[in-house]
């Protein structure tokens, strides 16, 4: 599946018909974290806990309907307020549930040159160059993740969703380790990451005109397409960075986050549950 080039629509239609993919109108690439396999016998992610998904501005009236229906009850904006005065996305009321800011980059992290710098990186594609990226997000998410994390903690029957502007790095990110919390595999976790992929081809033509106005990508749409891929690999490579960096997710949650190690026992407790049994389609013998 070639990164840059878009997908057949009718594929892109069936794939967002299906789970993981849930139908909220107005919002794209959202997805339920749950059910995926853990390590753990015979527990699950848990499903309708936590969502995630790209920015939430354009929601339609229908789309908050969908939203309540799947019993969402706090969103958390992982944004910055320069990406929502630039972009023109401010984060919209709905009615019956809460949105909470919660940005993972302050403001002086968008200054003109750290923007340059960023965009460069996001500009090759490269794997590394992701995890020089990635590493930035674990450096400034602490606060960000401890806020989504702490519900999970506190509030488990209450679902949430959280977002970026894409749904793919931040949220990637904050997801990726929900789910290496959970016990979930690597490369489950990286196919998850992939989805994104296919998640937001229906905002692809809103994207490009956006970065047409960014000078960098103005006349250079390779790099513009590069800067929202989103192969396995890289998360794959992420998740070895995490493990290399701070000894694996725990050593994150403690000392980035500032999470105890009750909390994290309290976390994945909450956002695990018993695998759902096959119906057994023969009789017992008596």
């Amino acid at each position: 599946m070639d990164e840059l080039e878009p997908l057949d629509a009718d594929y892109v239609s069936d794939q967002l018909s299906r789970p993981p993919f849930v139908v909220v109108d107005g919002v794209v690439n959202v997805r339920d974290l749950g059910p995926y396999p853990t390590t753990h016998p015979g527990l699950v992610t848990r499903p309708a806990t936590a969502y995630r998904s790209g920015e939430v501005s354009h929601i339609t009236p229908q789309g908050m309907q969908q939203l309540k229906k799947l019993g969402v009850t706090t969103i958390y904006d992982l944004r910055s307020d320069t990406e929502m005065v630039r972009y023109e996305t401010p984060i919209p009321t709905v009615d019956g549930i809460e949105i909470v800011h919660t940005p993972v980059f302050k403001t002086e992290d968008y200054s003109p040159e750290a923007m340059a710098k960023r965009f460069e990186l996001y500009a090759s594609g490269k794997t590394e160059a992701f995890m020089t990226l990635y590493a930035q997000i674990l450096n400034s998410a602490g606060p960000a993740f401890g806020v989504v994390l702490r519900h999970i903690r506190d509030r488990p029957d209450s679902p949430c969703l959280f977002h970026c502007t894409a749904g793919k790095d931040r949220t990637g990110v904050l997801a990726a380790i929900l789910l290496k919390l959970a016990g979930v595999d690597d490369e489950t976790i990286a196919r998850d990451y992939a989805l994104t992929r296919v998640g937001r081809e229906p905002a692809r033509e809103m994207v490009m005109e956006r970065l047409s106005k960014v000078p960098y990508f103005a006349t250079n749409t390779e790099a513009a397409l590069n800067m929202f891929s989103s192969r396995a690999e890289t998360m794959i490579a992420f998740l070895q960075l995490l493990q290399e960096r701070y000894g694996g997710v725990e050593g994150y949650l403690r000392k980035i986050v500032g999470l105890t190690d009750e909390d994290i026992a309290t976390i994945r407790k909450n956002f695990v549950v018993p695998a759902p049994q096959p119906e057994n389609v023969s009789a017992s013998v008596s």
